[in-house]
């Protein structure tokens, strides 16, 4: 191999490893927290529905797999409330009533579930989970793809959190390679502090989820 062409792979496999580096350490940091199984997941106070695409007023299939997920940690008595969190920044935009609403279908008291319209990205779910819900224990539902990046935002902002992997919805390939700047936007968000767009009254989620329906 000619020396020019040599160095040039060393080069490009370096810049990969260099790539890779934060969402691989980041799987590595949260790996004793995340379970396949709901039945092993530690009880906590509250699910974490990350929010995801809405189809015709309906959840995704994606959405509707974290809601499943939320509902089954509720009904065996893993969680206490469903927080649902997305983006609900335009009126032709909502992430989060379509999964109330499926929760509600799926029998979830009305009073145990609670809204976040300010949760633009991930990193503005966990942030305002914490401080402005009062989230201390939480389980993060999401898909395999997605699941390390938010649970280690969970836990680097203060909540004591598990993460379950949402069963069924996509886990393509080009799902993992989005995850790979999306995990460096995330060291960089905490690393800066970034405050989300909103944040607002504290609203406990000892309190009744309805009022958090606007």
């Amino acid at each position: 191999m000619p020396v020019l062409l040599k160095w040039l792979v060393i080069v490009l496999l370096g810049a990969l490893a260099l790539v890779l580096i934060v969402p691989l350490l980041m799987q590595l940091s949260v790996a004793n927290h995340t379970y396949n199984s709901v039945e092993m997941v530690p009880e906590a106070e509250v699910a974490i529905v990350l929010g995801a695409s809405v189809v015709r007023g309906k959840p995704s299939p994606v959405l509707a797999a974290r809601a499943n997920e939320a509902i089954e940690l509720y009904q065996k008595g893993k969680v206490k409330k469903i927080l649902v969190t997305g983006d609900s920044g335009a009126l032709s935009h909502d992430e989060v009533t379509p999964v109330r609403d499926y929760l509600l279908a799926a029998g979830i008291p009305a009073e145990d579930i609670f809204l976040d319209h300010a949760g633009f990205d991930t990193y503005s779910s966990m942030y305002r989970a914490r401080a402005v819900f009062g989230a201390e224990t939480a389980t993060i539902v999401t898909q395999n793809f997605h699941l390390p990046r938010a649970l280690f935002l969970a836990r680097a902002v203060g909540i004591e959190a598990s993460g379950v992997a949402a069963r069924g919805g996509e886990n393509s390939l080009d799902s993992y390679v989005r995850e790979i700047p999306a995990s460096w936007k995330a060291l960089i968000d905490l690393a800066f502090n970034r405050q989300p767009k909103y944040l607002g009254e504290p609203i406990p989620l000892s309190g009744d989820g309805q009022e958090t329906w606007y």
